[in-house]
């Protein structure tokens, strides 16, 4: 019998029981909070009581999404088939004064690490256990006729509709947050590692790319102890994008320390010092300041006799203290507790680390501006109002209803659009457009 024999390529590609999901650390969210209830448009009716009045009561508040950091969540693997969030509404308004009810915020979990951003630009950096941010606040709910009487108008029978919520799409990219990254090419024996220095469980194979996602494992020294992060294998020109380069690349950015794992015994016909030298050019390519991150260099495969012949050597030509080498085997544990004490010893020393976003400013929540301003600009052959407290007005009002606009009309005086208008040249049957409305211009009282 022949058996074929397959490159490692070919053979990751020709059993899909031993490939893992695509790395997946940025991910398109479309998320909308809860659109505000309706307010009701009701009369007292009860015996012996002849002046009721209106007593609508106010629709509820809608519900608004937040994005979570969770210690507990290590991925955005549930992002990969749910895309859409969407909170709840609020419940509309009813007779007797009673108000609907406020619809349920929308709470979704991220990893630690995750970055949030918008056309508009950075919305958040989610490092710390528990972090929120809203990302779509809920619309406000209606108000009832009952808050429309006046002495001249004691039965109205306006409502507010709900106001509509926000909705945004989001761009989450994961930057993973470890005290330590192990980097090396693929095969140095990261996994490996991970597995000898932690409970993590990795898996573990001889083909390029068996990692193809962070895993995180957990050290513990004494009472001291740091979380570790194998990154998938580099390649040259990663720093370009190459491959997977800056999908990978990323997840170094965050780490205090790095373990720079280098297949001593050159099992893949590699030349170990090649090796070594074309990561770390990979890295300073990519972001200068990781060339100078602490490093401590792991000679792995120590127990083989082609790593015994190497070692001499790779000391001497790689410029690292003596107390930062070290000769160890992934496989028999040989010469990690070493390594685990002595990087425990570093990371004791350092600063807590700074994970503020590096170079933009947060553009959320947004700043506070007057609600009264508006603009008046010819579109078409019309008029296009703009303003955020006449904007949400509109969106609100229930044109369907005999009163709406005549409100409408008072609103427009009082607030010094309609002078505006007619400042800016509007005439008799333009057309007026304020948010979706379009509305048709009339002198006549």
């Amino acid at each position: 019998m022949v058996e074929e024999t397959l490159p490692s390529q070919e053979r990751l590609a020709a059993e899909p029981s031993r490939r893992e999901e695509p790395l997946l650390d940025e991910v398109r969210l479309f998320v909308k909070a809860g659109d505000g209830g309706n307010g009701a448009s009701s009369m007292r009716r009860e015996a012996f009581v002849p002046r009721g009045g209106p007593d609508g009561g106010d629709g509820g508040r809608g519900g608004s999404v937040f994005l979570r950091a969770d210690r507990g969540v290590s991925t955005f693997q549930k992002f990969r088939f749910k895309r859409h969030f969407k909170a709840e509404r609020g419940g509309h308004g009813l007779g007797k004064k009673m108000h609907g009810k406020k619809g349920r915020d929308l709470v979704v979990d991220v990893p630690l690490g995750t970055v949030v951003r918008t056309g508009a630009g950075l919305v958040a950096d989610l490092t710390r256990d528990g972090e929120e941010v809203m990302v779509a606040r809920g619309g406000r709910g209606g108000l009832g006729n009952s808050h429309f009487a006046t002495a001249t108008n004691q039965a109205p029978r306006y409502a507010q509709k709900g106001e509509p919520a926000e909705e945004a799409e989001l761009r989450l990219e994961l930057k993973t947050l470890a005290d330590v990254g192990l980097v090396g090419e693929p095969n140095a024996g990261k996994s490996s590692l991970l597995a000898a220095l932690s409970a993590a469980r990795p898996k573990i194979g001889a083909y390029p790319f068996t990692t193809i996602q962070p895993n995180l494992g957990v050290v513990a020294v004494g009472d001291f102890s740091f979380v570790v992060a194998d990154i998938p294998g580099l390649i040259e020109g990663a720093h370009r994008g190459v491959g997977l380069g800056h999908d990978f690349l990323r997840h170094v950015e965050r780490t205090r320390l790095l373990i720079h794992v280098v297949d001593a015994a050159g099992v893949d016909g590699r030349d170990p010092l090649d090796d070594y030298r074309q990561i770390d050019d990979e890295l300073r390519l990519y972001q200068p300041e990781l060339a100078g991150r602490p490093q401590v260099l792991a000679l792995n495969k120590a127990d083989l006799p082609a790593a015994q012949a190497n070692l001499e050597r790779l000391r001497a030509a790689i410029a690292l203290p003596e107390d930062e080498i070290f000769a160890i085997s992934a496989a028999t544990r040989a010469g990690v507790d070493a390594l685990i004490q002595h990087v425990a010893a570093r990371l004791a020393t350092m600063p807590a680390p700074d994970r503020a976003p590096r170079e933009e400013e947060l553009v959320w929540p947004v700043p506070e501006v007057d609600e009264r301003l508006f603009s008046v600009e010819p579109e078409g052959e019309g008029w296009r109002v703009r303003g955020k407290r006449i904007e949400r007005l509109i969106s609100m009002t229930n044109f369907a209803q005999s009163e709406a606009l005549m409100r409408i009309q008072r609103v427009l005086a009082a607030s010094g659009i309609s002078d505006a208008l007619i400042k800016a040249g509007v005439q008799e049957g333009d057309r007026v457009y304020i948010e979706k409305a379009e509305l048709i211009w009339s002198d006549q009282e």
